[in-house]
């Protein structure tokens, strides 16, 4: 069974952040330069919400708030799903099927070790496909 750790372990850069108080523009110019959909927003270091393209989209460019003056804590998700390393992939792709979440913190003892996206568990659903496959082929028709 695959785990979350499984995902997080070849996860280059980090988990981006921003602190609340950091502005929407902030927070998207950050994801434009990281080339990622969701900030985890900070407050002393602990996590207190996400700040994703969906919340600059309906929540600053559709309610036309200026994104250089609107603090991030003010529009972003503030109910935040977490998962822990040890827990199944399934689990995950689950939780974000059923509430229409694309993005997902990995916590282990209270701290932040990374974030999973849903683009991350159909990568790796696709690699433990092609290696059922392989393995099949081999076995049906011996190794090349």
């Amino acid at each position: 069974m695959s785990l979350v750790r499984h995902i997080i372990e070849h996860k280059q850069g980090g988990v981006a952040t921003i602190d609340r108080d950091a502005t929407a523009q902030d927070a998207a110019e950050l994801m434009h330069a990281r080339r990622i959909g969701a900030v985890v927003v900070l407050h002393d270091g602990n996590i207190i919400g996400i700040f994703t393209e969906r919340d600059l989209l309906n929540r600053v460019v559709a309610e036309k708030k200026d994104p250089s003056s609107v603090k991030v804590f003010e529009v972003m998700t503030k109910k935040v799903a977490v998962c822990s390393p040890d827990t199944p992939i399934e689990s995950c792709r689950a939780a974000m099927t059923n509430n229409k979440m694309r993005h997902l913190p990995v916590v282990n003892d209270g701290k932040l070790v990374g974030i999973i996206s849903s683009g991350d568990i159909l990568a790796r659903e696709l690699k433990e496909q092609e290696e059922t496959i392989r393995w099949l082929h081999e076995y049906m028709h011996g190794p090349n």
